[in-house]
């Protein structure tokens, strides 16, 4: 007789339809559905009657309709049916409580996460005395009447049993009272995500945890405070304590979490100290006492401190945001065919990174982050031995030399990020193999070369394109047009001549209303130890854009559609075509050798007064608003080039320093956003504030008669 029934794993696209047919299977002691459709299963609840051996029900994610009172009612409490899964069904409180509590007195595993139940758990969670393990993450157990953390849990400390406690990601406040610490055979402890701002978390409350594995307080905002010397009674393997208040001092207690004292490893495989508040230096011991661990996180404080002089054997590491300096190490990733994380960016290290090449392990790097640091010399080409990395940003460092052609064989890569660096000479062809590029980046280096016709042939899944501030010249060719999913575009401070392609309205990110990727997420899968619901790390390429001299962050893609083609040599007319960019947000035109009439319905420039002078400025030969009324009055356009000269930075330099020597600001001239300054500081200033007060006096006459004649041209209309 069939005892075990598993049809789980098809996307929902099954729809099972009524159950009825299961009476037929009564030998059954375990249903597994999840992942079912059963939005037309209204006898969902009825399984238990007509299957009185079953002792395991998974009906995770099926889209379960609600239960009726008539249901609740013809319900038979089972005594087999031990480990009930009802999670992501959304739920309420009302169908769930009234059914569960009819349905069996032995349940010892109860997963109803992510539904929709709300306000106080009910008492009678409190006789349910053979339960061990309770799930309740992503729910609102709480309701408009505020209810206080400690009223939740006060049931639940009636459950001397209990192994697995997750009440996750709810809007729990208050405070916790130590009486949780009652729960002594409490092997994972899961607050994560609630709001006891304020509430201070002492040694009491973990007096009685001698059996505690897994521990996560993270986004709770926890003022976690021990006495000088606190031994705890238990060894977690996971300890997870993001934006916890854990003081400026390192946490000391955490190395006392020995798993082996004769070896002197702690215990901790999972450990997460980000955004808690810490400034100080690492402890010695630190890279001794936790070199078995697969998973640090330690960014966003102000920890300083090198690595020390031998292998670090890791599987994720986090470092980023803090104040770490020294030389990059030898790393290891030891997790048989696990998908490895390193991200050291904003820190101070320093030196070469020919350490890369001698990763070593059974795992595969998939993310590798040195952003804003202090690393120079040439990039070493061997990018070869990783094929699985999905991530790679070398940004704002101080690197020379042409980019490795290795990068080429990194098949699986989506995001590749290298601004603000020295990177010279042309791209190399192998760019073209990374066919699964979204995200690229080679802003502010002194890259040349034309354009290369395959970005937009091979490249196709591009979202950002950014070359700005480097030596690019040639024309922008056509084949870019073929970038469809493009939603940020950015070719200005550059040497590109000749037309706009009027193909550029085939970027259908722009002239379409779409549902555009808001950010691009890298989700690195962790295939080792899990946290209840931990699935690896998350990564977010943020677009750094230079617009008009300002540098923002935009993280949120998808709300910003942008074209930036300033600072070159472009000539001709606008293209009509661009009128077809109809979601376009922002575009930049200024300091180029455009002619003819301003276009006036480029996607939403007015309505987001976008569309203001410095779009289209140092144009001398466009006209129509917003730079004049109309196009009778067209000045004749400049006898010779000013685009990322001598012109453009001695301009660009006269305003600075003598705004800098008589004390006013223009901060309205739009300039490129890109300068470059080579020479001295002590002799530029001199040199410019030597004839500064000749250059104001001739421009403010050349301004003055200017606009004289435009007046007068208007009083005649």
């Amino acid at each position: 007789m069939l005892e075990t029934l598993r049809l789980a794993g098809n996307s929902r696209v099954f729809n099972v339809g009524k159950l009825e047919w299961l009476s037929y299977l009564s030998r059954l002691k375990e249903v597994d559905l999840s992942f079912t459709n059963l939005s037309n299963a209204n006898d969902w609840s009825q399984i238990i009657n007509h299957l009185p051996l079953l002792q395991k029900l998974n009906l995770r994610d099926c889209d379960l309709p609600s239960i009726s009172s008539s249901s609740v009612s013809l319900t038979n409490s089972s005594t087999s049916l031990n480990t009930l899964d009802l999670s992501h069904n959304n739920l309420p409180s009302s169908a769930i409580y009234p059914w569960l509590f009819n349905v069996s007195s032995n349940l010892e595993s109860l997963d109803l996460s992510s539904n929709q139940l709300k306000g106080l758990i009910p008492d009678a969670f409190g006789n349910m005395m053979a339960i061990k393990e309770l799930y309740f993450s992503d729910n609102l157990i709480l309701d408009e009447n505020q209810v206080r953390g400690d009223s939740v849990l006060n049931e639940i400390e009636k459950l001397p049993d209990l192994r697995v406690l997750d009440l996750g990601y709810n809007l729990l406040n208050g405070s916790i009272s130590k009486s949780l610490g009652q729960l002594s055979n409490l092997k994972v402890l899961r607050l994560a995500g609630n709001s006891f701002d304020g509430d201070v978390i002492s040694e009491a409350h973990f007096s009685n945890f001698t059996y505690l594995q897994k521990l996560d307080l993270s986004y709770t905002s926890l003022t976690l405070k021990f006495t000088s010397g606190w031994i705890p009674p238990f060894q977690p393997s996971q300890l997870l304590l993001c934006s916890c208040k854990l003081g400026r001092r390192f946490p000391n207690w955490i190395q006392t979490h020995v798993l082996n004292p004769d070896v002197d490893i702690s215990s901790i495989d999972y450990l997460d100290i980000s955004a808690s508040g810490i400034s100080d230096s690492l402890p010695y011991w630190f890279w001794d006492k936790f070199q078995g661990l697969s998973y640090i996180n330690m960014s966003f404080n102000q920890i300083s401190g090198t690595f020390p002089n031998k292998s670090i054997h890791i599987i994720h590491l986090d470092l980023s945001s803090n104040n770490f300096s020294g030389a990059l190490p030898h790393f290891s990733l030891d997790y048989f065919m696990d998908m490895g994380t390193i991200n050291l960016s904003k820190n101070k290290f320093t030196g070469s990174v020919s350490p890369i090449c001698n990763i070593t392990g059974d795992g595969f790097l998939a993310l590798f982050d040195l952003s804003n640091n202090l690393f120079s010399g040439v990039v070493p080409d061997c990018f070869g031995s990783f094929p699985f990395l999905t991530a790679l940003n070398l940004g704002d460092n101080s690197f020379s030399g042409s980019l490795p052609s290795s990068l080429g064989s990194l098949i699986s890569l989506e995001m590749l990020s290298l601004p603000g660096n020295k990177f010279s000479g042309e791209l190399p062809s192998s760019l073209q193999n990374c066919a699964k590029l979204k995200f690229l980046d080679l802003s502010d280096n002194e890259l040349s070369g034309e354009i290369p016709m395959w970005i937009g042939q091979k490249l196709s899944s591009l979202v950002f394109l950014s070359l700005q501030g480097n030596q690019f010249r040639g024309r922008i060719p056509h084949q870019l047009c073929g970038l469809k999913y493009l939603q940020i575009l950015d070719l200005s401070v550059n040497k590109i001549s000749e037309h706009i392609p009027p193909c550029l309205n085939n970027f259908t990110s722009m002239a379409k209303k779409e549902s555009l990727d808001r950010r691009i997420e890298h989700n690195i899968l962790d295939t080792g130890p899990r946290f209840l619901s931990l699935e690896g790390v998350r990564y977010v390429d943020e677009a750094l854009l230079t617009w008009k001299g300002t540098k923002q962050n935009y993280p949120q893609l998808g709300l910003l559609l942008a074209i930036d083609l300033s600072c070159n040599k472009l000539t001709g007319e606008i293209p009509e075509e661009l009128n077809s960019l109809r979601e376009l947000v922002a575009l930049n035109l200024s300091r180029n050798f455009f002619t003819g009439k301003i276009l006036q319905k480029i996607g939403h420039l007015r309505q987001l007064e976008s569309f203001d002078p410095s779009s289209f400025s140092h144009n001398r030969g466009l006209c129509g608003p917003p730079m004049s009324p109309n196009c009778s009055m067209v000045e004749p356009p400049p006898r010779k080039p000013a685009v990322g000269g001598e012109e453009d930075s001695d301009e660009f330099m006269k305003w600075f320093y003598t705004g800098l020597g008589l004390g006013f600001a223009v901060g309205f001239w739009v300039f490129c956003s890109i300068v470059f300054f080579k020479r001295s500081w002590r002799h530029s200033y001199y040199r410019y504030m030597d004839n500064a007060k000749d250059w104001v006096y001739v421009t403010f006459v050349l301004l003055k008669a200017r606009l004289v004649r435009r007046i007068k041209a208007l009083s005649t209309r």
